[in-house]
């Protein structure tokens, strides 16, 4: 891997780019259509909304990430639109208000608001088992030595079916790429180029489980499945139904799970950190797959990641599931149903991804211990983040969402999530 720049340059560029990007937020959200207001009207400071920018900018002066999209708003009011650094570094070219970045597992909550609008309507019940509609599910075995390719140590019956919510909270037993054989799991969790959502799915029904249902926590590709049960009960592929029910009536246009062709130049280039103290190089050199959507099956439409978003159509998402599952007359769930997604689902299992004081509910992880958690979000907030490393995540009691974009992959050697999350809460000067 090459680096993508020498360090005199990089700093030119950059101070290049804080000058250039140095314009109001209430002016770039403005371009977007968003309403704005001055953060003292909802209780927040702008000096204080002040420290995010040099915070951000010191990430790129580092080269740990190329450029950020920061953005947060309290009581229904963007009151923070920022954007630093590059999409493209090679070209120099600065971030747009308007770049796609790929989300990843930012789709898993929406995937399960889609299931639970189905839901609302009566199509299941949460402890139904998913073999009443994906039949492959029936007569799963468990390893005993929590290896999913049943290689070694003794395969035994499940104790019980697997449900629907052991799918929407990640204890259903399916394996992992984190843990367990992950080998021979990546090689079925593959989707390939004559697949269907179907036959994906009924593969990963043929593993054994983990873990007995219900028993574990761990973190996979659960929300797969529950894609598939969108289109089994729905009768319409992901796509479509994710379109007609989510994206139109909350006017998300720029998501979708593949590149429209009319938007080249829009998407934001993936990197990763090099060998060079994590500075970013290019994640796949002469690739231009690490810059464009590229899939050769693009029929599959997967329910735990694939999303290409922007900050402002994610807010308009996140800011519907604040508002009780409703924004500006569109309402995709009752508030009712929105309280229930973000309970804690998983009592005192141990969580080892989103770690202590957190538990998780049906698609997002939720605050349960702020104190254990060591986290500025009050309790009863809901968050996930994606394996670029973007994030967003809704704090309902202070009535405030935040989200950050950008485009490094793996990201665990640096903190700027978690820097975000404290510079978004530091700025409340006025609690609920």
């Amino acid at each position: 891997m090459k680096t993508l720049y020498k360090s005199h340059q990089y700093l030119q560029r950059s101070l290049g780019v804080v000058l250039a990007l140095a314009v109001s937020a209430t002016s770039v959200a403005q371009d977007l259509g968003l309403p704005m207001t001055a953060p003292e009207q909802v209780g927040m400071s702008t000096e204080r909304l002040e420290r995010i920018r040099p915070a951000m900018q010191k990430y790129i002066d580092d080269k740990l990430v190329p450029g950020v999209i920061t953005m947060i708003a309290r009581k229904g009011k963007i009151v923070h639109f920022e954007t630093q650094g590059y999409m493209d570094v090679d070209s120099g070219k600065a971030m747009q208000a308007d770049a796609i970045f790929r989300i990843a597992s930012m789709t898993k909550p929406i995937t399960s608001v889609a299931l639970m609008m189905l839901w609302e309507e009566g199509a299941f019940q949460l402890r139904d088992p998913v073999s009443r509609f994906i039949p492959s599910f029936e007569n799963q075995v468990v390893s005993s030595t929590s290896d999913s390719s049943g290689r070694t140590g003794e395969l035994v019956p499940v104790k019980r079916p697997v449900t629907i919510r052991d799918m929407l909270t990640h204890t259903a037993g399916l394996s992992n790429s984190y843990r367990g054989n992950t080998q021979f799991y990546g090689e079925n969790i593959r989707v390939n180029s004559d697949d269907s959502l179907e036959s994906y799915i009924d593969r990963l029904a043929g593993l054994p489980l983990n873990y007995q249902p219900g028993e574990e926590w761990q973190y996979s590709a659960a929300t797969n499945v529950i894609g598939r049960l969108v289109e089994v009960i729905s009768g319409q592929t992901l796509e479509e139904y994710m379109e007609e029910r989510i994206f139109q009536p909350l006017g998300m246009t720029d998501t979708h799970f593949f590149m429209e062709d009319d938007k080249g130049g829009r998407l934001m280039s993936q990197y990763s950190p090099g060998s060079d103290s994590n500075q970013i190089v290019i994640a796949d050199p002469g690739s231009n797959e690490s810059r464009w959507i590229s899939n050769q099956n693009k029929t599959v439409y997967t329910g735990a990641g694939g999303l290409v978003s922007t900050p402002h159509d994610y807010m308009r998402f996140q800011q519907a599931m604040l508002n009780g599952g409703e924004l500006d007359g569109a309402r995709l769930l009752s508030p009712n149903t929105i309280d229930l997604m973000m309970e804690n689902h998983t009592a005192d299992l141990a969580l080892w991804l989103p770690g202590p004081g957190m538990g998780f509910g049906l698609g997002w992880a939720v605050v349960e211990d702020r104190g254990e958690a060591a986290t500025p979000l009050t309790e009863g907030s809901a968050y996930w983040g994606g394996a670029y490393c973007t994030l967003a995540w809704i704090d309902r009691e202070e009535e405030l969402v935040g989200i950050l974009m950008t485009q490094v992959r793996p990201y665990n050697h640096m903190n700027i999530r978690q820097d975000f999350q404290v510079l978004a809460h530091q700025a409340i000067i006025e609690q609920n």
